[in-house]
């Protein structure tokens, strides 16, 4: 690997940083900001945030579609997308709805969610070109710096708005307004990376679905990302009501991202030495020890429970580094433009997330959990909730253990 190409890495990590503090502003912090501030309902909240991830399943393929039409003018495309997911963040928390406020939530999220799923796509594919130009194991060192950049952009958007908020009458306003200009530098980092390679014209989604390996990765994504989505649409729930901590749920979900960030390097540098499959393997039961140990934890077991998310979050950062990095050297290999694959792949992990909210809160509703009410919940309830974080996790991953076992990867790729 060149000198020069070492250079620009650093890019990559600023970039995933961005797309990575996109991310929290939709699932974390815009509901709770409408709620205190304009006083729309939670019910109202969760049936658009419900749709617009079924949106995102939904057009993902199509915008992978659209960056493979889009590859030779690709620079210029992301520049518009950088703008708009700008704009749309400034809109969404420092500019007062000029309409109803649920619409103007609506509106303004439609627009965050389809610029960050059209930026990831790319971002992703030309990543897939960028390590095709390295020397040696290009996708894990491209991988290291890019999903530890993302990582620590999730732990800053975890606590800028609290960290704001000590500082300033208007937090979100200036967390906005601090994505903004991460979004302008981020895209000028980038912008002598999106270059036009010469790889043959796509064929479609045809050809990564056509190809044995690539479908069954997609499937272990599939059955590996389902567990993050369960854990994360019930953590806060969990902390709440299963260990009677409220308060804790940011410290403790900070935890578990710094986790993650600190390991995915790690993990990417004992891939390299043993190979991709058996270090992945290995993560995948570190997951299910953390997530098994959960199972046994109640009412003042805050403590405990932060080893279970240093475990959890540390087997994560080999899930976003190294799955990825199989997916994409294959993609070099049988669908190089690789924009179309990465649709796929963005579907994948956008499906777990709407299918988690749809089955597991009815659920706990229907067992007669309530949240912030002064009233506890039934045992029955407590004990489902506890099932659902900690046990369905731990049932998922071994099925995504299973399959990689019986998976028989490229040499180069594992």
């Amino acid at each position: 690997m060149s000198a020069t190409a070492t250079k620009r890495l650093p890019a990559y990590a600023l970039f995933a940083a961005l797309l990575a503090c996109a991310g929290l502003p939709i699932y974390i912090h815009a509901p709770k900001f409408y709620v205190d501030e304009y006083g729309v309902s939670l019910t109202a909240l969760g049936a658009v945030l419900f749709g617009l991830r079924l949106l995102d399943v939904v057009q993902d393929p199509l915008l992978g579609r659209l960056s493979e039409r889009l590859r030779n003018q690709r620079g210029t495309a992301v520049g518009m997308g950088c703008a708009v997911i700008a704009i749309a963040m400034i809109g969404l928390f420092a500019v007062p709805p000029l309409t109803q406020p649920v619409v103007w939530f609506a509106i303004m999220l439609t627009l965050v969610f389809s610029a960050f799923s059209f930026l990831t796509i790319c971002f992703y594919a030309q990543g897939v070109a960028k390590a095709d130009r390295m020397a040696g194991q290009g996708h894990l060192r491209l991988a290291r710096w890019r999903e530890t950049g993302a990582l620590l952009g999730v732990c800053v958007a975890s606590v800028a708005p609290v960290a704001l908020g000590a500082m300033m009458d208007a937090p979100f306003a200036g967390f906005a307004v601090g994505f903004a200009v991460l979004a302008v530098a981020a895209a000028l980092a980038m912008r002598g990376e999106w270059v036009s390679v010469d790889v043959p014209p796509s064929t479609g989604f045809g050809t990564v679905l056509g190809d044995p390996l690539a479908r069954r990765l997609l499937l272990i994504a599939l059955l590996n990302a389902a567990p993050v989505a369960v854990s994360s649409t019930l953590f806060l729930f969990y902390v709440e009501s299963a260990l009677g901590a409220p308060g804790f749920e940011g410290p403790l979900l900070l935890l578990f991202f710094l986790s993650a960030a600190g390991a995915a390097p790690v993990w990417g540098v004992l891939a390299e030495r043993y190979g991709t499959k058996p270090v992945l393997l290995a993560a995948m039961v570190l997951a299910i020890v953390a997530f098994g140990g959960a199972l046994f934890l109640g009412t003042g077991d805050q403590w405990l429970f932060a080893v279970v998310c240093i475990a959890s979050g540390a087997a994560m950062g080999a899930d976003l580094t190294l799955l990825p990095a199989l997916f994409a050297t294959r993609m070099a290999k049988i669908a190089p433009s690789a924009a179309e694959g990465f649709g796929l792949w963005s579907f994948v992990s956008k499906f777990t997330l709407a299918l988690a909210a749809a089955i597991l809160l009815p659920l706990l509703e229907s067992a007669g959990y309530v949240s912030g009410t002064p009233e506890p919940a039934p045992q029955e309830a407590i004990d489902l909730l506890r099932l659902l974080y900690a046990g369905v996790p731990c049932v998922l991953k071994l099925a995504a253990i299973l399959l990689l076992w019986r998976t028989k990867l490229d040499r180069d790729a594992g």
